[in-house]
């Protein structure tokens, strides 16, 4: 793949290349929106949480520890673990990103996102050196952060006009499913994936969610150690 060599153009790419992923995105933000009213958090409440949190999943995580009076440590625990998956994103992205102002790479590290992450990551090696991969990365980015709080807005706003009937959720995973399954070629992400959904069912019965914080960490811990066996293997 080459980009344009216009940042106009290059830009206008990453928003049509995001655009198979629209329909995931906006099932998983209408549902956490209609979670996010049902939860009793005011409008103002929700949208700042959207834009603090950013992420489906953490503030699905959060929402019932808070609904249930847990201290509030936990919940901001649960949505960082249930976060932690950015801090692999950021440092599969930082080759292509390390040369880039610390104002700009903070500006497009706000913005990655599990979709942007790998609709990039399909091209990653050969923009490595492309000057304008950072407008490609901005137009993926845009194109989720406009779609997600748009839809999540209206979920929120519509709560009591979307029946459960719909399975917002059960559509949202089965096209984030379809997005991510790819991303599990490597051994190591195949390793931290069987450890994690094995701890979270061993230890589900924990109060608070705090089994699927556990199996969080332990599935990272498990996919970096399998990728670090994995790079001493292959060391003369």
């Amino acid at each position: 793949m080459r980009l344009p060599q216009k940042p106009s153009a290059a830009f206008l790419l990453g928003l049509r290349e995001m655009l198979p992923g629209t329909p995931a995105m906006v099932a998983w933000s209408l549902m956490t929106g209609v979670a996010m009213a049902k939860s009793g958090l005011t409008v103002g409440q929700a949208v700042g949480m959207s834009l603090i949190a950013y992420a489906g999943a953490a503030q699905l995580a959060a929402l019932p520890l808070m609904v249930a009076g847990a201290p509030i440590v936990v919940s901001v625990l649960s949505a960082l673990m249930v976060n932690l998956r950015f801090v692999i994103y950021s440092a599969a992205l930082a080759p292509s990103f390390r040369t880039l102002p610390l104002k700009e790479r903070l500006g497009l590290g706000y913005l990655v996102s599990d979709m942007g992450f790998v609709f990039y990551m399909r091209h990653d090696l050969v923009l490595r050196d492309d000057p304008m991969r950072k407008w490609y990365f901005l137009g993926l980015g845009l194109m989720v952060f406009v779609v997600w709080h748009v839809a999540s807005l209206i979920g929120l706003l519509a709560a009591t006009l979307i029946p459960t009937s719909w399975g917002l959720d059960f559509i949202g995973t089965l096209a984030l499913v379809a997005l991510l399954v790819p991303m599990l070629a490597a051994y190591p992400a195949r390793v931290g994936a069987a450890v994690a959904a094995v701890s979270s069912l061993l230890l589900r019965g924990l109060p608070y969610k705090l089994g699927v914080v556990a199996a969080i960490v332990a599935g990272i811990s498990a996919a970096v150690f399998a990728e670090r066996q994995q790079r001493l293997s292959r060391e003369p």
